[in-house]
């Protein structure tokens, strides 16, 4: 039995950041850390290193970023810090080579309820179709994407109108805790891995532009659980088009539904008083644009997009 295991951890965003921070708090002996090579941003196109190696930096701790995961020298410097456990928290997929290093195994946390939402985007698409339960699930990594023994579960109640930005933070912050308490049963030998069960499985894809874009001929629910699903990040998006057939690219990050029939209304066509508020129409009900960024602009209320912006009943979305 190790009672103080020498970690590897693995991760590049903020989300994994928690989880980090978590284990060392805990007491933990984080030996080095991995994380994604820095890479260009912002107009200058300056380095930008990943919130996982800024925390690194800060607390003195190894920082490994290679670009190829199964190069030699690379390997050969993971296994010289004889690493009991690997914990990885929202980074890219490991081959065997990797993974099936530490004595421990290694340890993934996953944002959804597996075996429900595997794949990349599992916060945004419990979202997107509409759950009322998420959270977060550990497992041991094995061959195929997230598909491991599951070692520990939480589940988090989805409220109607909480959107991806907030489901996140919530499973950001209890992933921490639930890591720690699953270091804890393997240093202790008191969890019993499970096989994930095999039956109907919803799963969480890659996001891009055409599974993100809003399609104004479906129910206002719907486009409404896709607008929260995505923001604030990648956010969903649809084209504004004027009187004189000119469009605009636009984002939309919150709405609501407005109870009201529109059966005999085109899908995509705008209702407003060009002062207060923006409808539109859609196969059932309306549903009203609370927060939004045309391309070049900055995000805001409808309110002061409307004081800056002549939006008419002419206007429509596509």
């Amino acid at each position: 039995m190790i009672q103080n295991p020498r970690i590897i951890f693995m991760g590049t965003p903020e989300f994994a950041v928690a989880t980090l921070d978590a284990i060392r708090t805990a007491n933990y002996n984080v030996v080095a850390v991995i994380t994604a090579p820095d890479k260009p941003a912002g107009r200058g196109q300056q380095l930008s290193q990943s919130a996982v190696k800024q925390y690194a930096v800060a607390n003195n701790i190894d920082v490994l970023q290679p670009e190829k995961l199964k190069n030699e020298d690379f390997i050969a410097t993971l296994k010289s810090y004889n690493a009991d456990l690997q914990i990885v928290v929202a980074f890219r997929m490991l081959p065997e080579i990797v993974w099936a290093i530490p004595r421990m195994g290694t340890v993934n946390l996953h944002g959804s309820l597996l075996p429900q939402y595997r794949g990349a985007a599992p916060i945004n698409w419990a979202l997107i179709n509409g759950e009322l339960q998420s959270g977060i699930t550990t497992f041991k990594l094995q061959q195929q994407i997230d598909t491991g023994d599951i070692l520990l579960h939480q589940a988090v109640d989805i409220t109607h109108d909480m959107n991806a930005g907030e489901l996140h933070d919530i499973l950001m912050n209890l992933g921490g805790e639930l890591i720690v308490k699953t270091i804890n049963g393997l240093v202790n030998n008191t969890i019993v891995e499970q096989p994930q069960p095999n039956y109907e499985i919803k799963h969480a894809p890659k996001l891009f532009k055409d599974n993100t874009k809003i399609n104004w001929n479906t129910t206002a629910q719907h486009i409404h659980n896709l607008v929260r699903g995505l923001s604030p990040y990648p956010t969903a998006h649809t084209v504004l088009i004027d009187e004189n057939k000119n469009e605009l690219s636009l984002k939309i990050f919150e709405t609501i539904i407005i109870d009201n029939s529109t059966v005999n209304n085109m899908c995509g066509t705008v209702v407003t008083d060009g002062k207060t508020y923006m409808h539109v129409h859609t196969q059932q009900h309306l549903i009203s644009v609370l927060n939004l960024q045309l391309a070049g602009k900055k995000r805001m209320t409808i309110h002061d997009f409307l004081r800056g912006f002549k939006l008419t009943n002419n206007f429509v979305l596509q």
